[in-house]
């Protein structure tokens, strides 16, 4: 999993745990510590705008 310097939006404890998650096997995390580091102290979770809710509802409604 590589994890490179980007906007500290991105940079959440939730996409770590994501990507560490789905491993089957093997998981190798290849960046720079602080940035890691970052991530593991960076729990700030945003409201997701993604429409999902409406989606369902609409998929419930054919």
């Amino acid at each position: 999993m590589p994890i490179s310097q980007t906007a500290p939006m991105l940079l959440t404890r939730n996409l770590l745990y994501t990507g560490m998650t789905r491993a089957k096997k093997l998981l190798i995390i290849i960046g720079n510590k602080n940035i890691i580091d970052f991530m593991i102290r960076n729990a700030d979770n945003k409201k997701r705008n993604t429409g999902l809710c409406y989606k369902m509802l609409e998929c419930n409604n054919i």
